[in-house]
Parts: structure tokens; sequence; C-alpha cells
């Protein structure tokens, strides 16, 4: 049995898969807030529940935002910023008795698309996971990624690749660079696009609605979008050249992006054919946690 845990900022999940994937339990509790101490006890409290129910005990991976850093050991770049600074890894394995891995949240998701999701069988497949905020993982053969700054396929504080004039130098983003891939190409990125054309103030999925419903203005908005999501990602086809590209995330959900994106992408790789695949995710918002499960194969 595989138990992953999805340790987010506002809610810690916990599934039970067995061997061939399928899901025996399924668990989601509230994040204590700003402490650190009562985190890891609420995760080792939903962990023996989980095995008590089943009668069985489970290896554990647990996916959240950052990375464990390989200079400290600490945790890094969470936007739960009461995990930053904190030996985790240790903690956890000492309070848990038992050994415990830790991976980035797109990680794995890139790794639950790439196990038994829309990529599956895939050899190259990126994960991207764009939402709130812009993040991706990179699994290869089965196994993702780390590197050795433990920030592979951390593509969305790159600069937007081949920029027009009035896109320089870009937005603020809280990393403290301009003009971050994910200032342009996250839900509020898309809305603010759309208030900077427009003047109104609408959120992604409402543009994308109006979109749908032939809203010349909407309809603009979003081909602005995905002409900087071809641009960001064929920058990533060109060094990495995946199989596959797997969409999660909120604007995931916009149905047009699989075909239009495609078709648009192909000015900017450097080939004169384009195989990779952009497709929807096939396990939705449990392809963190079952990622989190896969970390132990």
């Amino acid at each position: 049995m595989r138990l992953g845990i999805d340790l987010g900022g506002t809610k810690i999940e916990l599934v039970a898969l067995d061997d061939c994937g399928g899901q025996l339990l399924r668990r989601r509790v509230a994040t204590p807030q700003g402490d650190y101490r009562a985190t890891l006890a609420q995760i080792a409290q939903l962990l023996h529940a989980a095995e008590a129910e089943l009668g069985l005990q489970g290896s554990l991976g647990i996916g959240t935002p950052g990375a464990i850093s390989r200079a400290s050991g600490l945790l890094k770049n969470s936007n739960s910023l009461v995990l930053n600074g904190q030996p985790i890894q240790r903690d956890l394995e000492a309070l848990l008795v038992r050994p415990v891995r830790i991976a980035n949240d797109a990680n794995c998701f890139a790794l639950s698309e790439a196990t038994d999701g829309a990529a599956a069988g895939a050899e190259v497949v990126f994960g991207v996971i764009i939402g709130t905020g812009v993040g991706g993982g990179i699994v290869v053969h089965g196994r993702p990624l780390v590197g050795a700054n433990a920030i592979a396929g951390e593509w969305g504080h790159n600069p937007l690749p081949w920029p027009q004039a009035t896109e320089l130098p870009g937005p603020d983003c809280y990393c403290g660079k301009q003009g971050c891939i994910e200032t342009f190409l996250s839900g509020p990125g898309m809305a603010q696009l759309h208030q900077r054309l427009t003047g109104e103030n609408l959120d992604a999925p409402a543009i994308a609605a109006r979109a749908a419903e032939g809203n010349a203005t909407c309809e603009l908005t979003l081909q602005h979008y995905e002409t900087r999501l071809a641009r960001s990602l064929a920058h990533v086809i060109n060094i990495l050249d995946p199989d596959a590209i797997v969409l999660g995330g909120g604007m995931s959900n916009i149905a047009r992006l699989y075909d239009n994106v495609p078709r648009l992408w192909g000015r900017w790789v450097f080939s004169d054919r384009v195989d990779t695949q952009l497709l929807p995710n096939k396990h939705g918002d449990s392809s963190g946690v079952r990622g989190a499960a896969w970390l132990w194969d």
C-alpha cells in the first residue's frame, strides 16, 4: 500500500493506493494556520487513522509547494510560509518512525499524470500547474527530475519569452523580479490582462465563459493569453523536448487551449514539426496527492 499526502496551505489531503493505483481511502482535513508543530501532528494523526482503518501500513510520500534545499535540508520556496526554513523531512521521519519522501507538488502532479494519467507511458513529461500561480514538474522514464538545485521544472519564474514591446518590463512578481511567466499566465495574470485591454474587472473563469458565448473583448483577451502560453511552452519544448505536456490547475479547464496553443507554438519551436502533445490532466485535483503516493516505486 502506498500513502500520499498533499500538504497545502489550507488543507492536508491523504490518499491510500493499492499496487495497481486503485484508491483504497481518501481523507482531507484543514491545515493548522501558522503552526508548524501542529501541522506535523495533524499529518501524523491523519496517517495513523488511515492505517488503523485499513489495517495496513504503507509507504509515505508527501507533496507540498517548495522543495527541500540540498544545501541545508530545510524547506524553501513554499507559499506556506510557516514551513520555510524547517527540517520537515527529518522532523516527520522522527515523529512517524519511518522514512518519508517529500517532493514539490508540481513534481507530484507530473508523476501522477506520467504514471497512470493522461501521459501514461510517455518517456518525458512536463507537468504544468496554472492557477493562482504557475509551476511545473518534469518526469523522465517514470521518475521525477529534481535537479542539482531542487528547482527542475520551475518555468514560472523565467521571463516571458519573445516579449512584445507592450509586455516589457512586465508586472512585478512576488519573487522580486519583473515579467515572470507566472505574472502573465496565472489566473490573476489573465484578469489583469483583460482589465488593461478593456477596463473590465473579470476573473479568468468569467473571461473564458464570456468568450465561449461570443463576447468580442473576452475573445481578444483569450487570444492574447493563448499566444503567451504558446511562446512559453515553445521555450520549454526547445530545451526539454518532452513527449507530452499535461496541464493542471484552474486554467487547465479552458478546453480551447488544447487545440489553439499547439497550432501557435510551432512559430517558436526550433523544429520542422512539433510532435509534443498538449493534454488535459486525467486525475484533476487528485493528481498531486496520487503523485505523492507514487514517490515510492
